[in-house]
């Protein structure tokens, strides 16, 4: 990578079609604009999640130059936050913690955007009350309600959405149902992808990219007329298809024979149930969760048979107390976490390789945000963690580490706000992933060494009221993140880090804006020059990436357009693990996307959209891939142009 100034920039966001639709005022950037109020977060919103119609997580984050999503296979995206992997992030799915690291060549966490309403993010820099082992800042993913779908004087709604991809004949069909009676309200979505192989920018097939995917949410609740609610949950997204051998890599030159794919049967499940209370008044303001959220992948071939499974059991009880000039939330959570591997190889019956690690761990924290004065904002907080690690010899060991936070922001006039926050994270010991669990590992004495961090942010945003600057400036520094291999042990440790820098620029008219992002990141493992393969679960090489956004409303005739763009730079400081010496450069590459939405004024439940898709056809390979920088690796391309239509009706 150039050695340039080191300060990041964010790519201030995304607009809703309906926010600025029907509106005679002038389009209020702020409404956009991810972390209003926040300068280290990234909020994706219900209305960005509509007018972008995303398909995977590379959709959901295209516009995000600090964030990028490797593989152009959904079953095998890994994401990464200002350079690092969500293994070391504290991710939630409705308040529910997930544990899905399960096998490095899968997707780690399996998600349909389809059932999301809103995602929060916050890199590096994440409070107490976001999880424990926050070791480089959390994402919070709240998957849709019914007030979010019917409105207040309605009892009853629902709608169907059909969908095709003229790129490997894809069809999605979707629909949901929900309703209230009295102070019941419940909810039920599926959807249904099915699509056959999908061709890069050059006529080639992509290996194992055909779809075969099912989701679907429930949702129950019931709130007392005292505002007692009372919330359950089910989620579930399972992807089963041929998947490249290797699920995140098209091919390997050298090493073993095998077969061009395999079947991948991935499957992961959320249950919830909530509790809170919002009228209580005074100091309370309760929420309490107990959750349970688990990842299967079986894979299953001619002469072995394998099956993964990672689970946790989470939960937590706090209380937002409301004090002078802000609030303090402060609680205690929990999780009971297991990842299991159960592999039997068939021309050998007595052969069965099977074991299980275990993670039990308790968290007290408190986290306060106040208004120290017009000017003036403050977030600080801490946590205690204390965990048992459980081996797959049984042995047992302790530990338990303290987590410390604090951000502000300071409106210097009526146009410039800086900001800045630092933290210190203890994470503990993160379960190994299941498909290199070793029966025969014998663990260090005294216990595996925990891994901590040390994050922080500096942060500039210049409003003028139509048009915005910002800049942000990001570094993440990690040690001792556990890195244990099948032959070389259970207690190895990994440092790595990730520094860089963003900066944003927005206009906004009447019925539209224009959001330009660029961000330079970083990364490196040991002190030295970072790659796919060491950094499968820690980092990654990203380098310099440029994205542009601009969207139009004709209110008028219901017609919102609009185009996005993702630029990313030339790659040259790589590494091959292979060879020990300088990697392959990571090409540059431009995608540019647009679409269309119409809703008809004689038929205002129905919107109609289509999508051009890698307008140019451009045949490229994703920025966080894996594989680019090896000689032997072919790496997974992504699908060159398609056309997209879908209509939905409301009723």
């Amino acid at each position: 990578m150039k050695t340039l100034p080191i300060f990041i920039l964010t790519s201030a966001g995304l607009a809703a079609s309906g926010a600025f639709a029907q509106s005679d005022e002038p389009f209020d950037l702020n409404t956009i604009v991810l972390g209003v109020g926040d300068e280290n977060s990234v909020e994706v919103t219900a209305e960005d999640i509509e007018r972008q119609n995303p398909e995977d997580l590379q959709d959901l984050y295209k516009s995000q130059p600090t964030i990028a999503v490797g593989s152009s296979i959904p079953a095998s995206q890994k994401l990464f936050v200002n350079g690092v992997e969500e293994t070391n992030l504290s991710v939630s799915i409705d308040g529910s913690r997930q544990n899905n690291k399960i096998f490095h060549h899968n997707a780690t966490t399996l998600i349909d955007p389809a059932l999301l309403k809103a995602v929060r993010i916050e890199p590096g820099v994440a409070a107490a009350d976001s999880g424990p082992a926050a070791i480089g800042g959390s994402v919070s993913y709240e998957t849709k309600d019914v007030e979010d779908l019917l409105a207040p004087d309605l009892n009853f709604g629902g709608f169907v959405k059909s969908e095709y991809d003229s790129n490997g004949d894809l069809f999605t069909n979707s629909t949901s149902l929900y309703g209230r009676n009295g102070n019941l309200e419940y909810l039920g979505f599926f959807k249904i992808s099915d699509g056959g192989l999908r061709e890069d920018g050059d006529g080639v097939d992509i290996t194992g990219s055909g779809s075969n995917l099912f989701s679907g949410l429930a949702k129950a609740a019931y709130t007392t007329d005292t505002g007692h609610r009372f919330e359950l949950s089910y989620e579930k997204v399972n992807d089963d298809d041929a998947r490249p051998y290797r699920a995140n890599i098209g091919a390997l030159t050298a090493g073993r024979p095998v077969p061009l794919t395999r079947n991948y049967d991935l499957t992961r499940e959320n249950v919830v149930f909530t509790y809170s209370n919002d009228q209580l008044g005074g100091i309370w303001d309760p929420t309490i969760v107990f959750a349970y959220s688990a990842t299967d992948l079986d894979i299953v071939e001619t002469d072995q048979l394998t099956f993964g499974t990672t689970e946790s059991f989470n939960g937590k009880i706090e209380n937002r107390f409301v004090v002078k000039g802000g609030t303090v939330t402060a609680g205690i959570d929990f999780f009971s976490d297991e990842a299991e591997l159960d592999y039997r190889y068939l021309a050998n019956a007595t052969f069965n390789e099977a074991g299980t690690e275990k993670s039990d761990n308790v968290g007290i924290y408190a986290q306060a945000r106040l208004d120290l004065s017009d000017r003036a904002r403050l977030s600080f907080g801490g946590r205690a963690d204390f965990q048992q690690f459980t081996g797959v010899d049984g042995s047992k060991s302790s530990d338990e580490g303290l987590s410390g936070n604090i951000s502000g922001e300071y409106d210097v006039n009526e146009v410039l706000t800086l900001g800045a926050g630092y933290s210190h994270v203890w994470g503990g010991v993160a379960l190994a992933e299941n498909f290199i669990i070793n029966p025969t590992w014998t663990y260090p004495t005294g216990g595996i060494e925990s891994v901590t961090s040390d994050n922080v942010f500096l942060s500039a945003k210049a409003d003028f009221g139509r048009w915005d600057l910002k800049a942000k400036y990001f570094k993440t520094d990690v040690d001792n993140a556990r890195d244990p291999s099948y032959g070389g042990g259970p207690g190895l440790t990994t440092d790595f880090s990730s520094e860089g820098f963003e900066l944003g620029f927005g206009y906004n008219w009447q019925h539209g804006f224009l959001r330009v992002g660029y961000a330079n990141i970083d990364t490196e493992i040991n002190g030295g020059t970072s790659d796919s393969d060491t950094g499968l679960y820690f980092t990654t090489p990203i380098g310099e990436i440029i994205t542009i956004e601009a969207v139009h409303t004709l209110p008028q005739h219901g017609i919102t357009f609009g185009a996005d763009a993702q630029i990313v730079l030339e790659e040259t400081d790589t590494f091959d693990v292979d060879t020990g010496g300088l990697g392959q450069p990571l090409p540059s590459y431009e995608v540019v996307n647009v679409f269309a939405e119409y809703k008809p004024k004689r038929a205002k439940n129905l919107t109609v959209r289509g999508e051009i898709n890698n307008l140019f056809n451009e045949t490229y390979t994703n920025r966080a891939t894996y594989g680019q920088e090896y000689s032997v690796v072919v790496p997974l391309n992504e699908p060159g142009r398609s056309f997209k239509l879908s209509a939905t009706l409301n009723f």
